[in-house]
Parts: structure tokens; sequence; C-alpha cells
């Protein structure tokens, strides 16, 4: 799983992206938790940014408190899946991070592990999103998921699960509405050891 990321966006970040569009302001946090509002990188005609909560509920939800349980998607399951199909089809994004922690237990504790990628400072998960209408209020509550796979062999004895990195050569694949679902899949991999720098262990994460 991933329930915590790290985001910095730095003075790059819309260059890094090819983003068209501008926000008023991008904050940076070292620990991302699902709830928080961040950026979320979808494409149209052109790449665009956008703030969206981090845990998505599915367009078809009677409550929003269903989102608290959705910040991971299973890449193994996610075609098929309800919650997951429709914005598998036509709704995924980029979730534009610089690393992301997994906890081992270890006497008696879970002591964090932080992952970051060498040489690229700033990269992308692979996410879906989906738009929620609230149906007393009528609000719109655009909210998104991080799609995660079997760990690789570095992220393996700390935990079963992690986040789908993107190649950022895959990334405006992973946007594009016309890729075929087999290309698709084929991209929910485990990142390639070679690219998990060195891992860091730390009993505080940072605030």
């Amino acid at each position: 799983m991933c329930g915590r990321y790290t985001f910095e966006p730095g003075t790059k970040f819309y260059d890094r992206f090819d983003i068209s569009n501008r926000l008023d302001y991008l904050s940076k946090s070292y620990t991302v938790s699902p709830g928080k509002i961040m950026p979320v990188i979808t494409h149209d005609s052109s790449n665009l940014v956008w703030l969206m909560k981090w845990g998505l509920i599915p367009f078809w939800a009677n409550d929003s408190k269903i989102g608290e349980h959705m910040f991971n998607a299973r890449a193994e399951s996610v075609v098929e899946k309800p919650a997951f199909r429709k914005a598998f089809n036509t709704q995924r994004c980029l979730i534009p991070a610089n690393g992301f922690y997994e906890w081992k237990p270890q006497a008696g504790k879970k002591i964090p592990y932080y992952f970051e990628i060498k040489d690229r400072p700033l990269f992308a998960f692979a996410g879906l999103y989906d738009i929620w209408t609230d149906p007393v209020s009528g609000k719109e509550t655009y909210s998104y998921t991080i799609v995660t796979s079997a760990p690789n062999e570095t992220v393996k004895p700390i935990h079963d699960r992690m986040p789908v990195i993107l190649e950022q050569k895959n990334e405006s694949i992973w946007l594009d509405k016309s890729t075929p679902t087999n290309t698709l899949v084929s991209l929910l991999q485990p990142s390639s050891e070679s690219l998990i720098a060195s891992l860091l262990t730390s009993g505080i994460l940072r605030v």
C-alpha cells in the first residue's frame, strides 16, 4: 500500500509535467496522508493540474466516507473492481511526488522507511480520479487514488505492496484516453530496483 508520500514541487514543477495551467499556490508536504488536498495532473487537450482529495469517492457512492478506504487501488483488480473500473477507463491521472513511506514492524513498533528515486527528484505515481456529487448539497468533490502493485526486491523486505511509479516516458501514455487497456495494464508493474535509491530509515516523519 501507500499511506504517506512527500511532495515538494520546486521551481520546475510546471515544466517537468508540461502543465498548461497554474494554481494560485503549491504547498509542500513531507507527510501527505489520506484526506489531504493535493495536486493531481490530468490530460484533455493538454496537461492540467487540479487540487483533489486523496481517497477516491466513486461517482455512485451514497456517502463520501467510502473515500477513507479508497486511497489505494490494487493493480491486479483495478480493471474490474466497481469502485475503480470507470476511472480506469476514462479518468486516469498522475500524482506528483518526491518519495513515499512504508512501515515495517520491528521490536513492537512500526518503523517508517522512506524511498526515493535515483536521479528523479520529482516523479509520478499512476493514479485514478473521480467526481462525486453530494446528493443533498449538490457539491462536487474531486478525489483520487494511487495504484499499487506487488513490491520490487528493494521494497519487499519492508512491505508487500508499493505504489506504481511510472517511467517518465510512460506518463503521457497513462494519461492518453486512447491507450488500449492491455498497454495500460502493462505499465502497472513494480519499479525496477535500479530506480529506487537507498532506503532511509527514521523513527520520526518530517513535518
